[in-house]
Parts: structure tokens; C-alpha cells; sequence
């Protein structure tokens, strides 16, 4: 069976509050890392029943969902559904990071 990654990205969205709860994301190997507006506003167990998560994790200030290999296609589907991403993160690190070169 074929993964819906926008089916993925529209129950992470939804999950995190919404696209007005998002206020960026940007993705590593295998994790999108949200900026939420107010992250009180983010359903855990919403996000952890989507299919296509396998975690989540709050830490550094952001809300992070474990997607695993297929983070990318899913930060792309968010993207098509109007959430502000960074699609220079990956490349050039997240501004978070101080070693652009470390991953998840």
C-alpha cells in the first residue's frame, strides 16, 4: 500500500493546532520541528494517532514530530498546504543548530 504523505501532513497540521498555530517548520533527517504559536494549543495524542508519526518530542522550544524517513515528503505536503516552511533548512542547517552538519 502507498504512504499518503499529504494525508500524513494534513492530521500532523491539524494536530499542532492548525496552519494559524504554525508559526514555521523546518525538518532534519527525520523530524519535522515546529514553532508553534502556542504549543498548549497542540493535541499530542492527535499528532501520535496520525499514521505516519512515530513520536513526538518537545524540546529546545519546538514541538517536533519523528516521522523518520520519509520527513521530507511530508514537509512538502505541509508546505502545499500553506504552512510557512524553510526549505533552506535542510541544506543549510536549521538557525537553531550550531553544527549545520549534525543530524536528528
Amino acid at each position: 500500500m502507498a504512504k499518503d504523505f499529504g494525508k500524513t501532513a494534513q492530521g500532523v497540521l491539524n494536530g499542532v493546532g492548525g496552519k494559524e498555530n504554525v508559526r514555521s517548520v523546518v525538518h532534519c533527517a527525520t523530524r519535522l520541528r515546529f514553532t508553534l504559536v502556542d504549543s498548549a494549543r497542540a493535541n499530542d495524542d492527535a499528532v501520535k494517532g496520525t499514521a505516519g508519526v512515530v513520536s513526538v518530542v518537545k524540546a529546545g522550544g519546538l514541538y517536533q514530530v519523528v516521522i523518520g524517513n520519509d520527513v521530507h515528503e511530508v514537509f512538502e505536503e505541509l508546505g502545499k498546504l500553506g504552512v510557512l516552511v524553510d526549505a533552506g533548512a535542510w541544506g543549510g542547517g536549521p538557525p537553531w543548530r550550531s553544527n549545520p552538519s549534525e543530524i536528528c
